[in-house]
């Protein structure tokens, strides 16, 4: 039983026309096949029209299991839409497979997580959030505790910028933040594949002294003088990029001693203290951690994401959903509909392909799971091995 997936994107600026051009395309894409999984992804133009369109789109295509949110930007079949009204409508059909959609809300205290089948390896866990009401890290670490191993991809909803101007939804209607998600069991899964974009510069080193999570040694030398150094062995093409956007790698495997840029969790640079020489880091930093300094540019981002891709694919694959972060397209690259042309040239011209550009991307790292910026997140759906 092999899965199978529909999709299809529309720029049509009428919501009522957008969603019923979808619906008919991907309908007649399914041609009799269940939808076990729909999810869309809108730009804010449609965020009128939203209340109406779910209990349209799970009348339509039968389906409970609907997922959905705004995007800045919404990408689907061959293109990447930054600028102007889109709407992506995927359906995935799921043979053999249960699909478990649920709500999680956030009212001071986190919500338990959902109930995994089986071990947590043999599950997969789509997850939408909006960023301004839900603790995503927080509760991916919770993730990790409960249920080790369970692969979790997503992203965070994008388009506005304050608390109630990004909109989750699913068949139940729009939901008031929080997070909505889908537990995928069974004979097909969510396989990801996540490309931060970067590669390792230097050397590692052991963090040898913090302060409230700053770095402030690395090899018991002083944390900026190390940065300046591997800084100084640049290329000067390499040094501007870097200096733009300084990224450092925190390994997540405490017991390697070899690393490869999948290795390591990309955290970006936040600054540095000339009188201290520390180095301020986008994550709480801790003695004993291995680190090594990354590069992100173009180039790199776009061997990655091609790398990534052909690593994680299969003979098998039916179709992809792609959160990328909304500093990449034409923020980042040069070539038009970078990210998703990557993944249809790794995985196939016409693979069906739906996503959106996040305020945050989710995905694992290692063992576990983690949100992301400047990252492309990808799914795959695919028999699972």
């Amino acid at each position: 039983m092999q899965p199978f997936c529909a999709a299809h994107l529309t720029t049509e600026q009428d919501t009522d026309r957008a969603l019923a051009g979808a619906l008919e395309r991907v309908r007649a894409e399914l041609d009799g096949r269940s939808a076990d999984l729909v999810v869309c992804f809108v730009t804010p133009h449609h965020a009128a029209g939203l209340d109406a369109l779910p209990a349209r789109i799970a009348e339509a295509l039968r389906t409970d299991a609907l997922l959905g949110c705004t995007g800045e930007s919404v990408l689907g079949d061959e293109r990447e839409v930054e600028e102007g009204p889109a709407l992506s409508l995927f359906a995935a059909h799921l043979p053999d497979t249960r699909v478990a959609t649920f709500r999680a809300a956030f009212d001071g205290s986190l919500p338990p997580v959902p109930a995994v089948e089986g071990e947590p390896r043999d599950s997969s866990l789509l997850l939408l959030a909006d960023p301004f009401s839900f603790p995503a890290q927080e509760w991916l670490d919770r993730i990790a505790e409960v249920a080790p191993g369970l692969p979790v991809i997503g992203g965070m909803a994008s388009g506005g910028m304050g608390p109630g101007q990004n909109l989750i939804f699913d068949a139940d209607g729009v939901a008031e933040g929080g997070a909505l998600g889908a537990m995928i069991s069974g004979a097909i899964e969510l396989r990801p594949a996540v490309s931060q974009g970067c590669r390792p510069v230097g050397k590692p080193w052991v963090v040898t002294d913090t302060d409230e999570g700053h770095v402030l040694a690395l090899g018991g030398r002083p944390a900026l003088d190390v940065l300046m150094e591997t800084m100084a062995g640049m290329e000067a093409d390499e040094r501007q990029a870097f200096q733009r956007a300084p990224f450092v790698g925190v390994a997540v495997d405490p017991t390697k001693s070899a690393f490869g840029r999948d290795d390591f969790l990309a955290r970006l640079v936040q600054g540095a203290d000339p009188n201290s020489k520390a180095v301020a880091v986008a994550d709480h930093m801790r003695k004993g951690q291995t680190v090594q300094f990354l590069l992100r540019d173009a180039d790199s981002a776009g061997e990655d994401i091609e790398r990534v891709l052909s690593a994680s694919s299969d003979a098998d694959c039916a179709g992809a959903l792609v959160f990328t972060c909304n500093g990449r397209g034409s923020r980042m690259f040069d070539a038009a509909h970078h990210d998703v042309g990557h993944v249809q040239r790794a995985l196939g011209p016409d693979l069906p392909v739906s996503g959106f550009f996040a305020l945050g991307e989710i995905g694992p790292v290692g063992p576990r799971a983690f949100l992301h910026g400047f990252t492309a997140s990808t799914g795959l759906f695919v028999p699972r091995g």
